[in-house]
């Protein structure tokens, strides 16, 4: 069938390359007419024949123009089947994306409208479903079939860079057509779809220094030689423009900030040719004088500069170092300066690049000079000692006032001040010497010993006259020189032993000496014994001639008992000028020996000896004693004990344990017939008494104030006094334990006191006398006299 002429606007864009498609469906009679569908891109265009006549009805794809802003919905296409009469009894059904919402359809014609303004670049295309259903009944008369709606792509979109702002390098003085950076551009636009994507790049600012290529986006420079220090940083903007560039297209720009990098294209240089410095004489070496700079336009390591002097008469005087934070060349002193030798020094001064590029040697060369001129000021300087040091000599045992040498400072200045001397009393704490303030003359006050300080160290100060805080010291070594005033002694306390039975010219010792004298006034030792007893009979001296001498024994048969002890004279001559010599005295004793030559004893044996008795019996005799006196002591101890027992175990001995008195009382009234301190134990009366039934662990000494008189008759204080003794005497025992009294006095009448033993033995006693002591003993005389008066009454 052909198509409808309405539709011929349409057919102009399917022109453009769309292909459209046609389909067709099938019905169930075969006798029916194909029908065809078309869509409003087909208008204008020939229908196409339909060969599959099982289908009922036929439609196209479909394509609508995105971002339509017409005041109706535009029309998309059109549906229709073979079966439909034009009575009304078909309706169309559309489903899928979009469908009732952005796509409707018109139930009775088929028509299709977008209701909404579309955009390709959210969504390029929707998927429908078409159905024909009865109206009446709603049941398919058609099966339902799927086609599709493309959103057709306009150029509504402008090219976008990736970033807005871009940053690169470019290393300066490089050649022309260098590459920079690339920059790219996308557009959402279909590039499939005419050249609304295709873009083209191009420079708007940054001419003549920099392009870009219109396909690739790629910057690279214009210009050779562009130089960092004229000018470092370039803004450059770039478009994109779709269309291929060409008139209606869209564009988007960025901006490209392009660095150079330094490069060492450039050599230092002095901003001057002349330095002039200046530097006090009283500088120290080290100490900075100036500061010189060559200027390097160059950053980072290829502007760094080194410095060096290459020529004049202060090399040796001067050095410079390089300061690498401030690039500045250093001059510093290297020597001490004077400034009555020398006023002025010139240095030539050379500044180099420390690192150079090959590529531009040809701009060099990349080093200068500069010469420095440096002024020497005078200073008001201290005196100067001729010497750094002085060392003198004088000889021990000087007499005060001998010179001992000559220190000698003047002033360096012109002036030439006059200059005074003193010595420096921490150095020379007890005085020894003393300096003339005029002419520096050091002269002994004392006599010097060698031996007891053989060099002292002093210190002269030297001041001018007129300044007095311009001060210089100088050390000063006096050696005392030594004098032969010592004579030799023997090197130790020697002591020698000579067997009885030495033989003749047997040696015995052998003997050194010592001098406190220096060696020149000291060895060689000379022994010798004095002229006196040069013929001595008993010992003999031999010189060794090794400053030793050996003591020999001349003759044979020394006895200790005629003679146990020798003192043999030494003499000894040192060889010192002129040589001094001493006496010395060694001690020989004669000891016995074995036949070995072994020393058995050195002390004089008793005579008895020669009776025969060895020494083995003599030390048995006297063990023998020793064992008797030990037997004897040990048999009167226990005899003495079983005299005096401390306890009594015994059952006939029943006495009391009773303090002994030494005299019977006149009874408790009697206090005045006896004195009371006969009483006390005579044994006791002028001390402390010690307790023997226990073993004390300190000893114990009774107050004074506690004992009463001895003249006191009150028994009262006499009880108190003891009972407070007994209380404080930390020795005695435990109220509750027994006190045993085994001291029964001496000279008493009646012997003891006690009753007990007298009620089990016989008594031989008379107790007549007790009927002669008054009232007071009646009752004692009744009972010991009762016996005798019983045995008359029987």
């Amino acid at each position: 069938p052909k198509m409808k002429e309405e539709h011929c606007l349409h057919a102009a864009l399917l022109c453009l390359g769309v292909l459209c498609y046609s389909h067709g469906l099938a019905t169930e009679r075969p006798s029916r007419a194909r029908p065809s569908l078309h869509g409003h891109h087909e208008k204008g265009k020939e229908g196409q024949v339909l060969h599959r006549s099982k289908r009922g009805w036929v439609w196209n794809q479909f394509f609508v123009i995105e971002e339509y802003t017409g005041p109706d919905p535009v029309l998309v296409g059109r549906l229709h089947s073979d079966i439909d009469s034009g009575d009304g009894n078909i309706k169309y059904i559309l489903s899928g994306e979009g469908a009732g919402i952005i796509f409707v359809i018109d139930d009775k014609s088929g028509n299709i409208h977008a209701t909404k303004t579309l955009d390709r670049e959210e969504r390029a295309q929707y998927t429908l479903t078409a159905q024909a259903v009865d109206r009446n009944t709603n049941r398919p008369l058609e099966p339902p079939s799927e086609f599709i709606v493309k959103v057709q792509d306009i150029n509504d979109n402008p090219p976008e860079f990736l970033h807005e702002n871009y940053h690169a390098n470019v290393p300066e003085r490089s050649n022309v057509g260098t590459s920079v950076i690339q920059v790219t551009a996308s557009d959402a636009d279909d590039p499939t779809y005419g050249n609304s994507a295709k873009l083209v790049y191009s420079i708007l600012e940054g001419q003549p220094y920099f392009s870009v290529e219109a396909q690739t986006g790629i910057i690279r420079t214009a210009l050779p030689n562009m130089d960092r220090e004229a000018k470092e940083e370039y803004h450059v903007v770039i478009q994109a423009k779709d269309m291929g560039g060409h008139m209606g297209g869209l564009s988007g720009t960025t901006k490209v900030t392009i660095t150079l990098t330094d490069v060492n294209d450039n050599p230092p240089k002095f901003p001057q040719s002349v330095y002039q410095m200046s530097v006090s004489e009283a500088a120290v070496p080290g100490e900075e004088v100036g500061r010189v700079k060559a200027k390097d336009p160059d950053i980072g390591e290829n502007g760094l500069v080194a410095y060096s002097i290459i020529d004049g008469d202060g090399m040796d005087m001067f050095e410079i170092t390089t300061d690498y934070e401030t690039q500045e060349g250093v001059v510093k002193l290297k020597k001490t300066l004077d400034y009555e030798t020398k006023k002025s020094y010139s240095l030539k001064v050379e500044a180099a690049n420390v690192h150079i590029d090959p590529k531009f040697i040809s701009n060099g060369p990349f080093k200068d000079t500069v010469t420095v001129k440096i002024a020497v000021e005078d200073a008001d300087e201290p005196p100067v000692f001729l010497k750094p040091s002085y060392i003198f000599e004088v000889q021990e045992n000087a007499a005060s006032g001998t010179v001992v040498g000559k220190v000698h400072a003047k002033d360096p200045d012109a002036a030439n001040s006059a200059i005074r001397y003193s010595i420096d009393r921490h150095t020379d704490l007890e005085r020894y010497f003393v300096i003339n303030a005029e002419d520096g003359n050091i002269k002994t006050i004392k006599a010097l010993d060698r031996e007891e300080m053989a060099w002292h160290n002093i210190s002269v100060f030297a001041v001018e006259v007129h300044k007095q805080h311009q001060e210089a010291k100088v050390p000063v070594a006096i050696k005392v020189v030594d004098v032969n005033d010592n004579a030799p002694k023997f090197a130790a306390a020697y002591e020698a032993f000579v067997c009885e039975n030495a033989r003749s010219n047997q040696q015995f010792i052998t003997i050194s000496a010592d001098d406190k004298d220096d060696s020149a006034n000291g060895p060689r030792f000379i022994f010798s014994l004095p002229p006196e007893i040069i013929h001595n009979p008993n010992f003999t001296l031999r010189d060794n001639r090794d400053n030793t001498a050996s003591v020999l024994v001349r003759r044979e048969g020394f006895s200790r008992q005629k003679q146990d002890l020798y003192l043999l004279p030494i003499v000894i001559s040192d060889g010192g000028v002129p040589p001094l010599s001493s006496t010395n005295t060694l001690t020989i004793r004669v000891c016995g020996c074995d036949g070995s030559g072994s020393l058995l004893s050195c002390n004089a044996e008793a005579y008895v000896l020669n009776a025969g008795l060895s020494t083995g019996a003599l030390i048995a005799i006297l063990a023998c004693i020793v064992i008797l006196l030990v037997i004897v002591v040990l048999f009167v101890t226990l005899k003495r004990q079983k005299k005096e027992p401390l306890i009594v175990f015994e059952e006939e001995d029943v006495r009391e344990n009773i303090i002994t008195y030494d005299d019977e009382g006149g009874g408790e009234e009697d206090t005045e017939a006896f004195d009371i301190a006969t009483l006390q134990n005579p044994d006791g009366i002028n001390g402390f008494i010690p307790r023997k039934d226990i073993k004390p662990e300190y000893q114990y000494l009774p107050r004074p104030g506690l004992r009463p008189a001895p003249n006191s008759v009150d028994v009262d204080d006499f009880i108190n006094t003891r009972i407070q003794e007994a209380d404080n005497d930390p020795t005695a025992p435990p109220y509750d334990s027994i006190q045993i009294y085994g001291y029964e006095g001496r000279g008493s009448v009646a012997g003891s006191l006690s009753s007990l033993e007298s009620a089990t033995t016989d008594s031989d006693l008379d107790y007549d006398y007790l009927q002669n002591w008054g009232p007071r003993f009646k009752k004692l005389a009744d009972l010991y006299g009762s016996k005798d008066t019983f045995d008359d009454d029987s």
